[in-house]
């Protein structure tokens, strides 16, 4: 990334190094204009500044935190790909759902695992949009067999996944249990088993909130990357219990 010095020279700076942040006002700007005008035409005229403002920043922010992701694990992904990559389309799924809106008034990327085929795979989450700015780590709403598996893993490993849970990082901070658990104990695990509550799970995420001021801050890479590599405890676990290499 290159700057632009007051006496006219220019000096090469690198991203989370005191350079510009990937994300700007404008990305927030866009989207709520979007949830007010959630339509193809609107979108339309407005294509140039979703891509300027929502789409290149997030394909920059992915392929600058790939060399950082490498270091974190050599089998989690930032493909930077404006399709099919790890950002997820702004267009919604609407063949099931009552809402017919046509786009998302998010952006969000998943750094998932080489193996994994969607967003049930066991990956890194960065998620910017009007219900929220957080960062995530962890498997959400895992298929029947995975789920089983990562359950197996808590009651057959109780102390590694209790050190996870409960070391600084949980404890005090970033980071936190999220998603969502069964209101009973799953069919086949003991009501009194010690870890019930985490055995209730059927997410295995965690989430750190952030706000719009961080997201557009020039330190926002060098914070995402602390956060996960302050994730990588649970999510080894999560990819051994799910038998992927980490």
């Amino acid at each position: 990334m290159v700057t632009r010095r007051s006496n006219g020279r220019t000096r090469r700076t690198r991203p989370g190094k005191g350079g510009p942040g990937h994300f700007s006002p404008e990305l927030f700007r866009f989207l709520r204009q979007l949830q007010r005008n959630n339509n193809r035409e609107w979108f339309d005229k407005h294509r140039e500044r979703y891509i300027e403002h929502v789409r290149d920043p997030m394909l920059r922010f992915i392929s600058d935190f790939g060399p950082r992701l490498k270091r974190i694990s050599t089998h989690l992904t930032a493909d930077p790909r404006p399709h099919g990559g790890s950002m997820f389309r702004i267009h919604r799924d609407t063949r099931f759902s009552r809402d017919k809106s046509p786009y998302k008034t998010w952006v969000a990327a998943q750094f998932r695992h080489e193996r994994g085929k969607d967003v049930h795979a066991p990956g890194f989450y960065l998620h910017l949009g009007q219900d929220g700015v957080y960062a995530g780590a962890g498997i959400w709403h895992p298929d029947g067999d995975t789920l089983a598996r990562i359950r197996a893993a808590i009651v057959d490993r109780p102390q590694a996944w209790k050190r996870i849970v409960s070391a600084k990082a949980f404890r005090d901070g970033p980071l936190r249990l999220a998603g969502e658990s069964l209101k009973r104990p799953p069919r086949g695990c003991d009501p009194d088993h010690p870890l019930i509550e985490d055995l209730k799970r059927k997410d295995f995420i965690t989430l750190v909130e952030l706000d719009e001021a961080t997201a557009c801050a020039p330190e926002l890479l060098d914070r995402y990357t602390r956060i996960c590599r302050a994730s990588v405890p649970f999510m080894k676990f999560l990819a051994e219990a799910v038998r992927l290499r980490w």
